[in-house]
């Protein structure tokens, strides 16, 4: 009998302390999502968007536009918000990098989308010269967020004064009571192959750096999420040289930033299939100031877990693609799916 009660009083003992852990901390959710082509169906002289116009090579329409809103409102409504996640918000997602929009009119109709509408997503946006149209962007509840600077860096790439691609957007604000900042970003594509593109991913690389540098030299301990699709993976030179991003807190250096993806990279997870060959493109990386603090149990935040949004409403799930993203698009044919990347995000926990 003694034993049974024993036991019974470690179990409350477990119970009343997980109960209290949980209410010590406070939870925000920070995360991208590559929106693959948000055009609208208006020609734009100043953008390449022909290929998206009712007469153009996807003859890309009202039905077809109204279609791809909803997936992606739909979409992004879930992210962080599952009650059979461990840990959630009814109001998802707080804080979320986009691209391959068109221009800022694709999200307000995004936004104002009925599964997204009561979230009052407030939109940071500037335009690019990308040859394909597209920029990138960040969405906040304002809820939970208050943006107080925001500023776009223009790409150049060293020896190709034509070469033009997407800017890097920072926004800094108070995310519950803490400054923080995020680097929005879509690298240059591998076009061409991986080496022969790979000087356009060290220069954004270099510029990702240069932006974050200037951050922590006015505060050494400045909190900053870098996100976006890199179109590297967290074991590529862009990310572990230029960027100087490492996977393994052990293997850090002064001046390192920390890449929760890539542990996600090494045990096979992707956020984008190409080739039959999957990996994690989309990344969060982080300066040490998110990092937990094993040794200061108080720290402000503490990082809890990087996540993959990878439900199964979003994979294509027949034929050759079976398990891949369900895209918009395919060789042309339209699918009405979602995007050909995954969404990622980060849960941060702070001390109430």
């Amino acid at each position: 009998m003694l034993r049974k009660l024993n036991i019974l009083a470690v179990v409350m003992l477990f119970f009343i302390t997980s109960l209290t852990a949980q209410q010590q901390y406070k939870m925000s959710i920070v995360g991208f999502y590559n929106l693959e082509n948000l055009y609208d169906t208006i020609n734009d002289p100043q953008k390449n968007d022909e290929e998206f116009l009712p007469q153009g090579k996807n003859a890309w329409n009202t039905e077809k536009y109204t279609t791809k809103l909803h997936n992606m409102a739909y979409a992004i409504s879930t992210i962080g918000a599952d009650k059979s996640d461990k840990f959630y918000s009814p109001d998802g997602v707080m804080v979320l990098g986009v691209s391959e929009i068109e221009n800022r009119q694709v999200l307000e109709d995004l936004v104002a989308q009925p599964e997204l509408a009561d979230r009052n997503y407030q939109i940071i946006h500037y335009d690019s010269p990308d040859r394909r149209g597209v920029d990138v962007a960040l969405l906040y509840n304002p809820k939970y967020f208050k943006a107080t600077n925001h500023k776009s860096y223009r790409l150049d790439v060293p020896g190709q004064p034509n070469f033009i691609s997407r800017d890097q957007l920072v926004v800094t604000g108070i995310l519950d009571d803490e400054e923080m900042s995020f680097i929005v970003m879509h690298w240059p594509s591998r076009y061409g192959g991986e080496k022969r593109s790979l000087p356009g991913r060290m220069a954004a690389a270099n510029l990702c750096r240069h932006i974050a540098d200037s951050i922590l030299a006015d505060n050494p301990n400045a909190k900053i999420v870098m996100m976006g699709d890199y179109n590297d993976y967290p074991t590529n030179k862009s990310i572990i040289e230029g960027l100087r991003a490492k996977g393994r807190v052990e293997d850090m250096e002064e001046g390192d930033f920390f890449n929760p993806m890539w542990k996600m990279h090494k045990n096979g997870e992707g956020t984008n299939y190409y080739r039959d060959v999957k990996g994690v493109l989309d990344q969060c990386i982080i300066t040490p100031a998110l990092l937990k603090d094993e040794n200061d149990p108080f720290a402000t935040y503490q990082m809890f877990k990087p996540m993959v949004h990878s439900k199964e409403f979003l994979k294509q799930h027949d034929g050759r693609y079976n398990g891949y993203p369900w895209r918009s698009f395919a060789g042309g044919v339209w699918l009405a799916g979602y995007s050909d990347h995954f969404p990622v995000y980060l849960i941060l926990l702070k001390k109430m």
